[in-house]
């Protein structure tokens, strides 16, 4: 992307001259369509030159985040960001002062504008809660605030509190964090689950006066952002971003809250295969199948996604391969590296992708995941132009999602083996738990915690562990003891400090479930409407682009499909134990 550091370090200035000629347009960004096209046009070359200088310089530092370099360039990177978009503020006050009418007559006098034609029917459709130029100042600047609650978030439980100890499994001294939390709830002794998970929760406990507080103000804030640009609520404001309709949000909701009887039975399963005369939060984690134990290298590993995606077609498979052979991706873990995995990208580019892997099953189903998100960017850049190529969260772990679908699936048709075959299992129904019902329940939650605020009510700490613990009860039904240490659960959940984004984990694994049983099942064209999904970026609404892979999230349907998904593999496991 950059031959040297000199040239990143050249076009972060040229950023910031763009930035500045593009701040030059106050007062006349529209008065002509000439005019137009030249604010346009400088809007699109100091977004893409910015995001490519934010990529390199976020990929650097997570290769090696002791790095002073690293950590000077990011730095450098976001101060200018925040500049640019102070500086810009007045740009979408200012074109609110015209219309779409305004546009199209703008398009007749310079054709050249009609590429820009969906841009501006979305962008004029929001009009009304577009404020004036100072007012839009203001609210730039608070939407700093919104990110100190996270801030403080992570400050209490993370660096200001002290990991308590516990005994292990052998009586050894164990730290207790949320690092080792999977690794811990996964021990075959229910006493150390027991232990470990008590003082994790114990943690948040301890802080739930501050944490109810610290939540109680985001909340606030996300409520009084919402007023101030006239949405009717906190959840329609969060929503309009990608154009999602709230009956989405609630057909999740109350689809998923009729069909909890699989997960119930699930649990009921659990418990008995488990040997446990009472079943808690920790025994969702321990292992109902035998570990086959054996190892996946990389070079095993690529050649398996290679083959489950093959169902996708020579072309996609063709740029599987070069993502695969030409170091996009930065596979093994090393000191100082960013942990976890992820894809990233941008415009003009191939993708990047950041790995940690270590010859797991479960790193399996990592890569072909981020090779999912590589897919979908290089297919929406390949067809789309700049300020289309984006895709919505709403839209972007369907890709993902859609590519494990296929490798559990291929592995499980391919596999004559009853143990991987019952590991796969297992692993798909806590996926399924975990993305699907979990997170429907976090986005119920949410849901009514803001309703609350928006009707006047105040969020003290035993309203909120109230509400969780009735959602547990609800979901998961009388198998789990739904303890008062659950009922804390809430306050470690750091989603809940971006207001209305858990429900596209849910609504994203069933959109890929659809997908992929159209793909697997040999629908006619299935292939071809998911390729234009993959191609659409944004050109349309997220809604509008899934009916073009031929799933209709405003319809019950896909989770209804998701469920069906779950009882199937339920019933599959049972049939194999």
């Amino acid at each position: 992307m950059f031959a040297s550091a000199k040239a990143w370090e050249d076009q972060l200035e040229e950023v910031r001259l763009l930035g500045q000629q593009l701040a030059g347009q106050r007062g006349h960004a529209a008065e002509t369509p000439q005019e137009l096209l030249h604010t346009i046009q400088l809007y699109e070359q100091v977004n893409s030159k910015a995001a490519q200088n934010a990529v390199y310089a976020y990929c650097f530092f997570h290769t090696d985040m002791a790095s002073a370099e690293g950590k000077d360039r990011v730095g450098r990177l976001e101060l200018l960001l925040t500049g640019l978009s102070e500086d810009t503020s007045f740009l979408a006050p200012e074109l609110m002062q015209y219309s779409y009418e305004d546009f199209k007559r703008y398009i007749e006098a310079l054709p050249q504008l009609k590429a820009y034609d969906q841009l501006a029917r979305d962008f004029f459709a929001r009009k009304e809660h577009v404020l004036d130029d100072a007012a839009e100042a203001i609210l730039t600047r608070m939407s700093d605030l919104g990110g100190g609650y996270r801030q403080i978030f992570d400050d209490l439980v993370i660096n200001d509190t002290p990991a308590p100890m516990v005994d292990g499994p052998a009586g050894e001294p164990v730290k207790v964090n949320e690092a080792g939390y999977g690794a811990a709830l996964q021990n075959p002794d229910p006493a150390f689950r027991a232990r470990y998970y008590n003082a994790l929760l114990g943690l948040y406990g301890g802080h739930i006066n501050t944490l109810a507080s610290n939540y109680y103000g985001k909340v606030k804030a996300d409520v009084y952002l919402a007023k101030s640009r006239k949405y009717p609520s906190a959840r329609a404001a969060a929503l309009s971003e990608n154009h999602i309709p709230e009956e989405v949000y609630d057909n999740l909701v109350s689809t998923v809250r009729a069909n909890t009887q699989p997960l119930q039975e699930y649990v009921a399963l659990r418990k008995k295969l488990l040997g446990l005369d009472t079943f808690h939060f920790y025994d969702f984690f321990v292992p109902l199948a035998k570990d086959v134990a054996r190892e996946y290298l990389y070079e095993e590993g690529a050649d398996l996604v290679l083959k489950a995606t093959a169902p996708l077609g020579p072309d996609y498979a063709e740029r599987m391969r070069q993502a695969l052979q030409n170091r996009w991706i930065d596979v093994y873990p090393k000191d100082n590296k960013q942990t976890g995995a992820y894809s990233t990208g941008t415009y003009g580019f191939h993708p990047y992708m950041l790995l940690n892997y270590d010859n797991t099953l479960e790193d399996v189903f990592t890569l072909v995941h981020e090779l999912g998100h590589s897919m979908h960017t290089m297919y929406s850049n390949e067809n789309q132009p700049f300020l289309y190529s984006d895709y919505s969260i709403f839209c972007a772990e369907v890709a993902s999602t859609t590519n494990e679908q296929l490798l559990f699936h291929y592995l499980m048709k391919n596999s004559k083996n009853d143990d991987l075959r019952r590991l796969l299992l297992a692993k798909h129904l806590d996926d399924l738990r975990s993305t699907f019902y979990r997170q429907t329940m976090f986005a119920d939650f949410e849901r009514q915690t803001h309703a609350m605020v928006e009707q006047g009510q105040p969020l003290l700490p035993t309203t909120l562990c109230g509400i969780h613990k009735k959602l547990n009860e609800d979901y998961y039904g009388p198998a789990l003891v739904a303890d008062d240490t659950l009922s804390y659960e809430w306050a470690r959940i750091p989603h809940y400090y971006r207001g209305f984004y858990v429900y596209q984990y849910a609504t994203g694994i069933s959109a890929a479930i659809a997908i992929a049983n159209r793909i697997l099942s040999g629908t006619p064209g299935a292939v071809e409407d998911y390729k234009k999904f993959l191609s659409g970026g944004s050109s349309q609404h997220p809604i509008e682009l899934l009916r073009l892979a031929g799933v209709d999230m405003a319809s019950p349907q896909p989770v209804l499909d998701t469920v069906a998904e779950f009882k199937q593999t339920l019933n599959e496991l049972k049939a194999l134990l």
